[in-house]
């Protein structure tokens, strides 16, 4: 006999409010012998603003369908400038709605005229695909006739010719931007002849040498738009940074309007920096940040919090999924509720992780920065960051990408043993009130402009008062000279067979990838690597791990970029050693100084991965060693150097000498992209005690871009405010023996660094200091 249904619903059982969850794990950390630091952001309520008066009435529908009554303030002030042909940059935190910012100005003008059209420009391939979802999802409700497309390198040829024919919509990248569709923009008539709008998402990656060739990709295409007829309204959305407004009107080249008062609602968050217990009080060795994430996140997973756990490397991602996966065991044939996330997976891979983690069936996920950027990923209930990542916007990107509207979010940044990481975790309040980074660019840099200059020139003939930038008359005239262009009628106008787009790239990094392919009866690629980490990563003997899954690397063809692996169970992973030289190979610029000298010249950086570690799992001891046999890379670059002579040095010991010279290489570091518009990316530093072309206490400051862009010249020009701006940082600082802001945080307490590199900052600007 059937029971009939009870008088009244059975209540269900209810989840556990994430802000008990938070809390409990707050007394946790606190009740071990360690140093935990904890603070409460309150809860922020929403502010609306009105959507404009002649929006669509479709779209507005399908607004409300999504369960968008009102925009935000900021959103409402973002779609009213661009609807008025404002150029508008948008800076709110990570899921504080920026997307509809761009996508209802543009979905209303292609609804009003379908002629109209709008280009999306993103940093990553995998930014592109996600927003394209998001767009597909918003014109499904609308049930209208607007087709969007990617346009990468991904895309199929005979798809191409409908993207450029068909496509209201483009989503791309600067580099496919710079490369397949400026120097082919007569197959882009329709595109150019209506382009309304050019969105530009997460603008605070392009900073440095990256953003001053964005800026001359968007000279290029203002200058083409100009030549079709349009002028098209700019819409950039960034994460906080210390100077966006600047950033953005230094891209663009012209006047923007910044937006940064967020009107998004949000639940309260709770703040932890944990510094892992001591576990060798001797040795000054704390537990490993590894296991204390690992502690951490299967703490939240259990208690049904979904959790983001981000580690600072490929390598750290898939040890850590490791060791969560052990701590949260599934019975056999459940589903893996952890899963990783990194460069390397395979798009189909990474589209179904982030699938999982909007419709909840994923629970947790371990991931490198790559998920740092607005992948829509849904809100999480946590987000546990692994060692300090760096800078405070990274780090609070990451912190928030936890945090639904209303409900309460964690966020623990676990440190490491590192010093960075030690000094932010005794300093909580670095957190909570250092500085942002800020973003340079120089547009103007000569070497950027130039190759840019060319790139114009093949697209476009030259007049001779057209403006591109200081100086670019008589740059065409000397390309003139050379016979790249000629002079003919006031115009100037391509004459080489090269293709100039080909010859410059807007990144540093290499994008040579090897491919990874399991060995078997029918032999398949399950992963990627880009060249510079396959030395360390894929080399032979090596444990490749993906998604948890462990490889060895049995056969690696490095002339054919193969990695070829088979699946093994073992109980340690291995950890290759990098050695870097610097060797220099030409000096062209000399100056003497107080007590050393100055000089700048081309240099060679070689990296040699040398041998690797097994290391086992869990107890992290090394159970064994191997050789590497790969060819060393090389990167022929410009350096500057400076030298510090016996007048310098004198009453220091080696040791000493050591310390300063590497506080003077953070100092001259950190301080250099001041005074050349770049990103501290951009500079690599290599310090010396006994260098082996000077014979002398150095310290080199080089280009990380291949064959230099002219920031060592600059610093060589600058030498003499260099150091001036060292030293009195240094000085200035509070801090008694080294940290983050001066010559770099110090593991030991009473370390020489800072005094020692005042001193030899002192005599090489003053001989008579001591």
């Amino acid at each position: 006999m059937v029971k009939p249904p009870p008088a009244y619903p059975v209540p269900a059982v209810r989840p556990i409010p994430p802000a008990v969850i938070a809390e409990k794990v707050v007394a946790t950390l606190r009740s071990k012998p360690t140093e935990t630091h904890v603070r409460r952001i309150d809860e922020r309520p929403a502010r609306y603003g009105t959507w404009p008066a002649d929006l669509d009435p479709r779209l507005l529908a399908a607004l409300r369908k999504r369960g968008i009554e009102h925009p935000y303030s900021h959103q409402a002030a973002a779609i009213g400038n661009a609807i008025a042909g404002k150029n508008t940059v948008v800076v709110t935190p990570t899921a504080s709605g920026k997307t509809l910012c761009y996508n209802v100005p543009v979905i209303d003008a292609i609804l009003k005229d379908p002629t109209t059209r709008a280009l999306y420009l993103f940093p990553t391939k995998a930014l592109a695909q996600d927003q394209l979802d998001e767009l597909h999802g918003l014109i499904t409700d609308l049930q209208a006739d607007i087709r969007t497309f990617t346009y990468d390198g991904d895309t199929p040829a005979d798809a191409r010719r409908a993207v450029r024919q068909a496509g209201h919509i483009v989503l791309t990248n600067p580099d496919m931007l710079h490369t397949a569709v400026l120097p082919h923009h007569t197959k882009w008539v329709q595109l150019f002849e209506s382009l309304q709008y050019v969105v530009i998402d997460e603008v605070h990656t392009y900073r440095g040498i990256f953003g001053s060739h964005l800026a001359n990709v968007l000279r290029r295409l203002r200058r083409i738009c100009q030549f079709y007829g349009t002028d098209p309204t700019f819409i950039l959305c960034s994460a906080t940074i210390a100077n966006p407004g600047e950033l953005a009107a230094a891209l663009l080249g012209d006047d923007i309007e910044l937006i940064d008062d967020n009107g998004a609602p949000a639940g309260e968050r709770v703040v932890v920096i944990h510094n892992p217990p001591v576990v060798n009080r001797e040795l000054g060795i704390r537990q490993s940040s590894l296991k204390a994430a690992r502690d951490i996140g299967a703490e939240l997973i259990r208690a049904g919090v979904q959790t983001i756990v981000f580690a600072p490397s490929r390598m750290r991602v898939e040890i850590l999924l490791t060791y969560l996966r052990d701590a949260l065991r599934n019975k056999p044939g459940d589903p893996e509720r952890v899963t990783g996330y990194r460069g390397g997976y395979l798009p189909n891979e990474r589209r179904a992780v982030e699938k999982g983690l909007r419709d909840g069936s994923i629970r947790g996920v371990v991931a490198t920065n790559a998920l740092e950027l607005g992948i829509d990923i849904g809100g999480l209930g946590a987000s546990v960051v692994t060692g300090y990542p760096g800078a405070l916007a990274s780090l609070w990107q990451q912190f928030g990408r936890a945090g639904r509207s209303r409900e309460a979010a964690l966020s623990v940044l676990v440190a490491s043993s590192n010093p960075l990481d030690q000094f932010v975790a005794t300093h909580p309040d670095f957190v909570f009130e250092g500085t942002m980074e800020r973003g340079l660019i120089d547009p103007d840099n000569l070497f950027v402009m130039a190759s840019h200059l060319k790139c114009a020139a093949f697209e476009l003939p030259f007049g001779v008062d057209e403006a591109f930038g200081p100086n670019a008359a008589e740059m065409l005239d000397i390309l003139a000279e050379d016979g790249v262009v000629q002079k003919a009628n006031n115009r100037y106008h391509w004459m080489s067979e090269a293709y100039p787009a080909e010859q410059v790239s807007l990144r540093t990094a290499s994008t040579d990838n090897f491919v990874i392919i399991e060995q078997g009866p029918q032999p398949r690629v399950i992963g990627e690597c880009d060249r510079p980490s396959a030395p360390l990563l894929i080399h032979e003997d090596a444990i490749y791990i993906h998604r948890g899954q462990q490889y060895e690397v049995e056969y690696l063809d490095w002339d054919e970029k193969k990695a070829f692996v088979a699946p093994v169970s073992v109980d340690y992973y291995t950890d290759a050693q990098l050695a870097v030289e610097l060797k220099v190979l030409d000096q062209f610029e000399h100056a003497g100084a107080a007590a050393g000298s100055h000089a700048a010249g081309e240099v060679a950086i070689t990296f040699l991965a040398t041998i690797f570690k097994k290391v086992k799992l869990n107890t992290h001891e090394n159970v064994g060693w191997g050789k590497i046999a790969i060819p060393e890379s090389n990167l022929h670059t410009s350096a500057y150097w400076l030298m510090f002579d016996e007048a310098a040095t004198a009453g220091l010991d080696r040791e000493q000498i050591a310390a300063g010279l590497s506080g003077i290489g953070e100092l001259a570091r950190n301080l250099a992209p001041i005074f050349c518009l770049c990103d501290a990316r951009d500079i690599g530093a290599n310090v010396q005690v006994r260098a082996p072309s000077t014979e002398r206490p150095t310290v080199y400051l080089y280009d990380m871009i291949p064959g230099g862009v002219g920031l060592a010249e600059r610093l060589f020009e600058v030498r003499e405010q260099l150091i001036e701006a060292c030293l009195a940082l240094a000085k200035a600082c509070a801090c008694e023996n080294g940290c983050p802001g001066c010559v770099g945080p110090q593991i030991e307490p009473n370390s020489p660094a800072k005094r020692a590199a005042v001193r030899l900052l002192e005599r090489m600007a003053n001989p008579s200091e001591s």
